[in-house]
């Protein structure tokens, strides 16, 4: 049986930024507020009224503490939460290290395209565009949970291991060309000069990073059919974005 599933970061760095917050001081944890009513718009979707009823802000906040004080692993100064939530109501979260922030993980969203690998912000990662189309699977591509075959077989085909890494990613798109996100993030193109995110309605995911981004008019809704497979080049850069890693430039790969 599938679970709901978001991820959040949590990082000192975080306390430092003004607009992580909800409705005291910043927050240690990356936009915790919209992950609950992600999470609630899921178990509204499928039905889940106990899954529903089990979630507030307190319960949220709680779950991830619990995770934080139970990581046994090396001393770590940032991890990554990954918060499920099963039809009954049962909310859990655990703990992994990740590399601490070293600046606002939203500031690649006001980088251009550059014409090298160079960034403000690290090497590029590799994007491949996956070679196979990924049709809408209703609700398990419009809402996040733990049923990823979908963005499992696109990683299988274009080479890249099961587990997420840091420098690559595939490019998903639907049958009808238009492209929808990345195996473990939303994306954006530069389109006359501004970053420009595939809509909801091609079956992306409504990603946390990116109701910020567009409330915060870092990037646009594209228009329906504005963003097609056929007009990437390799070489293109693409902006990624989830509320783990926060904003990464990406390049197409010939291959």
């Amino acid at each position: 049986m599938f679970s709901l599933l978001t991820s959040t970061r949590c990082d000192k760095y975080l306390e430092r930024l003004r607009w992580n917050n909800g409705d005291g001081p910043p927050s240690p944890y990356l936009l915790l507020a919209f992950h609950l009513d992600r999470l609630r718009d899921a178990a509204l979707a499928h039905d889940w009224p106990d899954a529903h009823a089990a979630l507030s802000y307190d319960a949220l906040h709680s779950a991830c503490e619990a995770a934080v004080a139970s990581y046994d692993g090396d001393p770590a100064e940032a991890f990554k939460i990954r918060i499920t939530l099963s039809q009954a109501g049962t909310l859990a979260a655990a703990a992994s290290s990740i590399p601490p922030l070293k600046f606002d993980p939203t500031s690649p969203s006001f980088s251009k395209p550059l014409t090298d690998s160079a960034t403000l912000y690290g090497p590029a990662m590799t994007l491949f565009l996956d070679t196979q189309p990924t049709p809408p699977a209703g609700l398990f591509t419009s809402t996040k949970t733990t049923e990823r075959a979908v963005y499992d077989a696109a990683r299988q085909r274009t080479g890249l291991p099961q587990l997420p890494t840091s420098d690559a990613d595939v490019l998903l798109y639907t049958p009808e060309g238009f492209i929808t996100e990345s195996s473990v993030s939303n994306v954006a193109m530069y389109h006359s000069h501004t970053w420009v995110t595939p809509p909801l309605s091609t079956g992306c995911l409504p990603g946390v990073l990116r109701r910020w981004l567009l409330q915060h008019k870092r990037i646009r809704e594209a228009e329906p059919g504005e963003l097609t497979k056929d007009a990437l080049r390799p070489g293109d850069w693409v902006l990624l974005f989830n509320s783990v890693h926060g904003c990464r430039l990406g390049r197409i790969t010939a291959s």
